[in-house]
């Protein structure tokens, strides 16, 4: 877990320097801050079991064990990226990993995940589908309709609340007249779980007991991890709406320097080991960079291939 979160956090570093540059076209919703969210989550899931993911998907995708040179050449919208450079940064696929797609659209992974759910309830093939979305997600109807159907179908679905605080620049205090949106699992007779989304072994944990009773027929959790994105809701938001001292306060509690901390005082880490893992990612990202930038964009023609209804 701690070499996926380190992975996510040098991945995204390295996306907003190349979208800074002006080589990734169109948005990009950095996850940096929120790396153990994605990290603990998907350690707890089999490999077959499947994820919907967000417009800030990123984490979710290399947490899932997407490869990152297919990633980077989505992102820069090339032919041999996930999508075929048609997709971007925020509806990355591969049904191969369980990856049912990221979704620029707020709260429609929720619906996937519960069809996803109740096709391997049909099939009874164990598999389990969790369902990463945000606190201004749980707003919608589509949130309410597929919590409502999976808990009366007992479904095989975790519901995850990233809650990171703000619905692009609202904070959840004006969206909401609740703290915690894990109470609102009462009202569809689940269990509701609030857990620290900085800690990754807290994550892990509440996702795994989820993950257990959803696979054993017991239905659907909704777990609401807090944490906070260190940037803005997009790449080139100002965030007038937030001081600086709040995203200070977030960076004090960073996910992986906190996870760092403790594997080194238990003496599973080293600082030799550290610098292994990160010389190894710093070879993996300058891979993917290499391979999206020689990748040649797709033909105009094949811009209505692959197009379904």
């Amino acid at each position: 877990m701690y070499t996926t979160m380190l992975r996510i956090r040098r991945f995204e570093e390295k996306v907003v320097e190349l979208f800074a540059q002006g080589k990734i076209p169109g948005f990009v919703h950095s996850y940096i801050g929120e790396e153990a969210v994605a990290a603990g989550a998907c350690a707890a899931l089999e490999p077959t079991d499947y994820i919907t993911s967000t417009h800030r998907g990123h984490g979710h995708l290399i947490a899932k064990g997407g490869d990152l040179k297919y990633m980077m050449a989505e992102l820069y919208g090339k032919k041999t990226g996930y999508c075929k450079g048609k997709g971007g940064s925020m509806h990355i696929a591969d049904v191969d990993l369980g990856i049912l797609g990221a979704n620029g659209i707020v709260g429609a992974g929720i619906p996937i995940a519960t069809g996803a759910a109740l096709s391997s309830y049909l099939q009874k093939n164990g598999r389990v589908a969790l369902c990463f979305f945000s606190d201004g997600a749980s707003n919608r109807g589509t949130f309410h309709e597929g919590i409502n159907m999976a808990s009366i179908w007992k479904l095989p679905v975790v519901f995850l609340c990233e809650n990171n605080m703000y619905g692009i620049s609202m904070p959840q205090k004006r969206g909401m007249a609740i703290e915690d949106i894990a109470d609102r699992a009462s009202a569809y007779g689940i269990p509701g779980v609030v857990v620290d989304g900085n800690d990754v072994i807290a994550v892990y944990e509440a996702v795994k007991e989820a993950v257990k009773r959803a696979r054993s027929g017991g239905g659907p959790t909704l777990i609401e991890a807090k944490t906070a994105r260190w940037r803005g809701h997009f790449e080139g938001d100002p965030q007038i709406y937030r001081t600086p001292e709040e995203i200070e306060e977030w960076k004090k509690k960073c996910p992986i320097k906190r996870f760092e901390e403790k594997l080194l005082k238990m003496g599973v880490l080293n600082e030799e080991k550290i610098k292994e893992i990160e010389d190894m990612i710093a070879k993996e990202i300058d891979e993917a960079v290499k391979f999206a930038e020689e990748s040649p964009y797709p033909e105009p023609e094949e811009a209505l291939e692959d197009v379904y209804a």
